[in-house]
């Protein structure tokens, strides 16, 4: 932990860029060698200007200490470039942050076939179709997906990963703690239950239009490759995809119609040589013979969304409304797309009187956090809902032989 508030202390210095803070560490051996050194010796350090060097005669450690307490209180982890869990993926881009905070549990990128999927905020129903789709297939695959959280093609992407059963990374252009946009505060929740959140600034840190372009760095420097879903010809998600490119990683995009402006960033990198992709399977491919325990084709479908069946009203004057229906779930369809521990989970609750996650746990055999990931993509899909308390009930009803539909977990 000492050592730890000199690495916040050297990424929350105002007026240091991310640049020299590299120069620095390039130079000294530690954050707290830099905290220490004299002035004749920090203007040893090439590259250095007269404001920055300014900028290191301040060496209060109150704001160092205040994000170290808001970390503690918030289950929020701290990543530095000298960690072994800081990807060397990452590591190895020009300009990568000294540290990173997260919520969640951070994988192993270094280890997995990881694949940013972006894409416009003001996307239509196709970007949104295919983004979820590309999220699904990916996840389901054995790839980590990533993306920015952000409304549109980005939230389409993650949830689509969550469908699928699969591993997800937002990298944010605030503070892990501040879920933006509001609209996206389930998924966000999703995400650090299940996945990995990420940030280079501080908890507290508020969304503003600078970061964004330099989070775009981060989610090409964990990726082996960026997938443009939908994108017009000004968009965030260029910008990534040419820092994607200066990072010498793979490009790919979706096509899209050739009269629509929503596409025409897309169509135009295809033109300049990116890879056209049709399915997750295209991006994988070619990852698979260096991944080969991770990655694997599979072809399913990303399941429907149940929809309930209307209340039917009888046309008397005050006659009593006939029960609600439930949808039902085939789970002779190539078992709907569900992961083994979903269906366990499922056959476990009732439509009725909700369940525990410690219960659904013990009673399915399974880790509480294989339950937790269950649960949120079941929920996602409108299969479970959560009453309260983390108590989840069945919103559909099962059928798995060709006699009729079969409830499981009922009281009898």
């Amino acid at each position: 932990m000492a050592a730890l508030k000199y690495w916040v202390w050297l990424s929350t210095v105002m007026g240091l860029t991310n640049r020299s803070r590299w120069l620095l560490l390039e130079h000294f051996s530690s954050p707290e060698d830099i905290y220490y050194a004299e002035p004749e010796q920090l203007r040893m350090v090439e590259g250095l200007g007269a404001s920055q060097l300014k900028a290191l005669e301040h060496k209060s450690l109150h704001r160092t200490q205040q994000i170290l307490e808001a970390c503690a209180e918030k289950e929020i982890f701290i990543l530095t470039a000298q960690d072994a869990a800081y990807p060397n993926r990452l590591r190895s881009i020009y300009n990568a942050p000294v540290l990173l905070y997260g919520r969640g549990a951070m994988p192993l990128f270094d280890d997995e076939a990881a694949v940013a999927v972006v894409g416009t905020r003001s996307c239509t129903p196709y970007g949104i179709q295919a983004a979820e789709h590309l999220g699904y297939e990916l996840g389901r695959q054995g790839a980590i997906v990533v993306s920015g959280l952000a409304k549109g093609i980005d939230a389409a992407a993650h949830c689509g990963a969550l469908r699928g059963g699969g591993f997800t990374a937002g990298v944010l252009g605030c503070g892990v703690d501040v879920v933006y946009p509001e609209s996206s505060r389930r998924l966000y929740d999703d995400v650090a239950a299940t996945g990995v959140l990420l940030s280079e600034y501080p908890p507290g840190t508020p969304p503003e239009r600078s970061h964004f372009p330099e989070r775009n760095r981060i989610i090409s420097g964990l990726s082996l490759g960026v997938v443009v879903v939908e994108a017009p010809e000004r968009s965030g998600a260029l910008i990534t995809a040419n820092t994607a490119l200066e990072q010498g990683r793979d490009v790919f995009a979706v096509p899209g119609p050739i009269y629509a402006d929503s596409s025409r960033g897309c169509n135009q990198l295809i033109r300049d040589g990116a890879v056209l992709v049709m399915d997750g399977w295209d991006v994988l491919e070619g990852y698979q013979s260096r991944f080969p325990h991770r990655l694997h084709c599979d072809q399913t479908e990303l399941p429907e969304l149940p929809e309930k069946e209307k209340v039917i009203e009888s046309e008397k004057p005050g006659a009593p409304k006939m029960q609600e229906k439930l949808p039902t779930l085939d789970l002779r369809k190539d078992a709907a797309g569900l992961t083994d521990d979903q269906i366990r989970i499922l056959r476990i609750l009732n439509d009725q009187e909700g369940k525990l996650t410690d219960d659904v746990a013990v009673e399915t055999d399974l880790p509480v956090r294989r339950v937790l990931s269950a649960l949120t993509v079941l929920e996602i899909d409108g299969y479970i809902r959560q009453q309260s308390a983390r108590r989840f009930v069945r919103t559909v009803e099962l059928l798995e032989t060709e006699e009729g539909r079969i409830s499981y977990g009922e009281k009898g």
